[in-house]
């Protein structure tokens, strides 16, 4: 298609007229980007110590009973994060906190969502209530009745029983239309109760907890071949069949799925999943090679890991869902009373494997275990793969399967525990304390529990991603200085359509492999209903600030379309435009 020029014929006047409005537009936006880069700093620095407040505000919203059964009134809120015993007939019969008050439960929108919840003594889950949310999805299509729902599936689960069991949370049954949101407010119930019930046991659980018995040994092991590594259990295989997975929805009770079984051979692939973990320095080398792994290990905080996972067979382990809700519904690892769910800035692709006797795999993904997790990496794990199935033209059925691992002797070395800072016996002592208390009109704790929540960095997570991120956000920034020379000069460029046609078809390819592939930055009408909800609300540009990328995109597009309205976004910075 022939480019037409918008600009008015040149002349003399009219080009620095162009040239001082385009200067103008230039140096708001960098204005722009520097009022709200040091807005945000303030704005991230001012929302330290808001969680007594936060959580105060939505107890008024909801009655003690419906949180915890039998309780009549709060108490004073107790330690950090905070939680508030539920006190009836003198007794404490449990108590409240707020999800977000301990872990990550930023959702779909990019904001967090808020579930208040109840645990008695014993730190068994006996109540909960979504008491915030700004999803677009749960807005526009889907009753918080069915989240309400989706909720209850966890009371009487007690996380610390059932880690000693070595069982995982409830499997319950997942909202559909809404499987991010569900997975984001369920994985904030689980690994939130799993913190402060082993903080009502007196058990550590935050960074002074006792260290564990096996560590990775970063001289451990050496660089080996594929068949090496499967043998000595550094790569663990799940592997998946037709028949197996039919018998899966069979067993689970869903009618409706079973009536629809995969078509194929019984023995034919449905998934093959590896898994191995990859910040041991050993393993990554032989999977990565050597430069891939000197990469991560720069881009990687001291103490984190990172984990890879291939796959193959017709199911994929990754999905879609991550490219429109940032968050991969498919997978999470879980270890005790810890989950961790995986977001598009922890993921990376990778082609191939370095290893000599690789196979070939349709999906190969890096994930980077996030910096806040309780995650001991030599201790055994377990990878979840989330299988759907379509029951309906919205609805689906889900069945999960696991691949536990265990990092291989080689590769780990045996430290002594430090002593644990405190015993159970602290919670019957606190609890018995906290009643004489409530019997006497009193609610105040004489000593506030122990912090769980582990450390903050001093640097807010969004500059630390912007940071790790500069080589992205310079090429970004490249790209838009030659989109706007392109359009600055394209009366001049349109003369000579052989040349024009080779630097569009160049920025295309980037646009569509790089900005949309590699580095997912493309924009959505998710992004507008986000921003727009959030301007109703508690606007904070933080949240924001976390993907570089497109935030610098929204703002690129938006100064373009006081100049050239939508012809620099749908003809140039657009992957699905550049792909058609």
């Amino acid at each position: 298609m022939r480019f037409e020029p918008t600009l008015a014929p040149r002349t003399g006047r009219r080009l620095a007229e162009a040239a001082r409005a385009m200067t103008l537009g230039l140096a708001l936006l960098a204005l722009v980007l520097v009022a709200v880069l040091a807005g945000a700093s303030g704005g991230v620095a001012a929302q330290g110590g808001t969680g007594e407040a936060q959580l105060t505000r939505f107890l008024e919203q909801v009655a003690p009973g419906a949180l915890v059964p039998g309780a009549e009134r709060y108490g004073t809120p107790e330690g950090s994060p905070p939680m508030v015993p539920a006190l009836g007939d003198g007794e404490v019969l449990g108590y409240v906190y707020l999800t977000s008050d301990v872990v990550n439960t930023t959702g779909y929108s990019g904001k967090p969502i808020r579930t208040l919840v109840g645990l008695d003594p014993d730190g068994t889950i006996v109540g909960t209530e979504l008491v915030e949310h700004h999803e677009p999805i749960v807005l526009i299509g889907i009753p918080e009745s069915r989240i309400e729902g989706y909720l209850d599936g966890f009371l009487g689960f007690n996380p610390l029983q059932a880690a000693a069991r070595g069982e995982s949370a409830p499997e319950v049954d997942i909202v559909s239309g809404a499987t991010v949101t569900v997975l984001v407010i369920g994985d904030g119930v689980v690994r939130s109760a799993g913190r402060m019930a082993a903080r009502l046991a007196g058990q550590p659980s935050g960074p002074d907890a006792a260290a564990p018995d096996r560590v990775v040994d970063p001289e451990g092991g050496s660089v080996a071949d594929w068949q090496t590594l499967l043998g000595n259990g550094a790569v663990r295989r799940l592997a998946i069949s037709v028949a197996e997975v039919n018998r899966a929805f069979e067993r689970s009770g869903n009618a409706k799925a079973a009536r629809r079984p995969e078509k194929g051979a019984p023995d034919d692939a449905f998934v093959e999943l590896y898994v191995a973990l990859v910040s041991q320095p050993a393993i990554g080398r032989s999977l990565l090679g050597e430069a891939a792994f000197e990469r991560l290990g720069e881009s990687l905080a001291p103490g984190q890991e990172a984990i890879l996972v291939m796959g193959g067979g017709r199911y994929s382990f990754k999905g879609s869902g991550y490219v429109r809700g940032g968050v991969f519904d498919r997978i999470e690892v879980t270890q005790g009373t810890e989950t961790l769910r995986f977001r598009d800035r922890q993921h990376q692709r990778i082609a191939d494997l370095a290893a000599e006797g690789a196979p070939s795999f349709k999906e190969i993904a890096l994930f980077t275990v996030p910096e806040d997790a309780l995650f001991a990496p030599a201790e055994p794990w377990t990878l979840q793969l989330l299988v759907q199935r379509a029951v309906g033209a919205l609805d689906k059925a889900f069945v999960s399967f696991a691949l536990d691992y265990r990092l291989p002797d080689p590769y780990a070395k045996t430290v002594k525990p430090a002593p644990a800072a405190a015993g159970p016996e602290a919670a019957g002592s606190r609890t018995a304390a906290s009643a004489e208390r409530a019997s006497a009109g009193e609610v105040a704790p004489e000593r506030a529990p122990a912090a769980v929540t582990p450390p903050a960095s001093e640097t807010p997570l969004w500059q630390r991603i912007w940071r790790s991120k500069i080589a992205s956000i310079s090429l970004l920034g490249a790209m838009l200085l030659a989109l706007t020379a392109i359009f600055f000069f394209q009366d001049v460029l349109v003369k000579r359509e052989k040349l024009f046609d080779r630097i569009r078809l160049g920025y295309l390819l980037v646009t569509l492999f790089w900005l949309g592939w590699v580095a997912q930055a493309q924009l959505s009408v998710v992004n507008v209903l986000a921003f727009a909800n959030a301007l109703r609300t508690d606007f904070q540009w933080s949240h924001f600030l976390v993907d570089p990328l497109i935030f610098i995109l929204w703002f690129a597009v938006a100064a373009s379309l006081l100049f050239w309205g939508r012809g620099p976004f749908c003809g140039w910075l657009c992957p699905f435009g550049a792909l058609q």
